[in-house]
């Protein structure tokens, strides 16, 4: 894929309380938690279409429009945010886990690295999404700080607000 623009939608997760977690417990205890942490993060963002674009520390960052872009990516990254707050608090190994999760769409150039197949974003959505999730409370539903508006169409969703789905 040759850089280009798109719209996307980033979903940027972490873990509350990792430091303290990493300060008082066992390395292997801890590189485990967050192993299961990625692989229920990865099952579920690839469930709902996005891209796994990283791991960074205790965060997940995923891309929903890359490689291919869906009519309804905004909603697709909105459902798996909460799938994956609750995947998390189902599993008996990540239950203690609470997550802080922001969620942003916006126009970005994309690009594939050659040689690992990864994408690479650039532009506002990544730091967006980043702000919104620290600005969340803990395990509740992420806001959407921007919006784009083929979202607002297919869920009732507010600039910098909660999350109302249309079930």
């Amino acid at each position: 894929m040759p850089e280009e623009r798109r719209v996307v939608t980033v979903l940027f997760a972490d873990v509350t309380g990792s430091t303290p977690m990493s300060e008082s417990s066992d390395p292997e205890d801890v590189r485990a938690l967050l192993g299961r942490y990625y692989a229920i993060a990865r099952e579920v963002v690839a469930a709902h279409g996005g891209t796994l674009e990283k791991f960074i520390g205790d965060a997940v960052m995923a891309v929903f429009g890359i490689p291919q872009a869906h009519g309804d990516d905004a909603e697709r990254a909105l459902v798996a945010a909460l799938a994956l707050r609750d995947a998390v608090a189902r599993d008996a190994q990540t239950a203690a886990l609470r997550l802080r999760i922001g969620v942003n769409t916006g126009e970005v150039v994309a690009a594939r690295k050659s040689e690992g197949g990864d994408f690479l974003i650039t532009g506002r959505p990544r730091p967006g999404a980043a702000r919104s999730r620290r600005a969340t409370r803990v395990q509740r539903a992420p806001p959407a700080a921007r919006d784009d508006h083929r979202a607002r169409r297919n869920r009732k969703v507010a600039p910098c607000g909660g999350i109302r789905p249309t079930y």
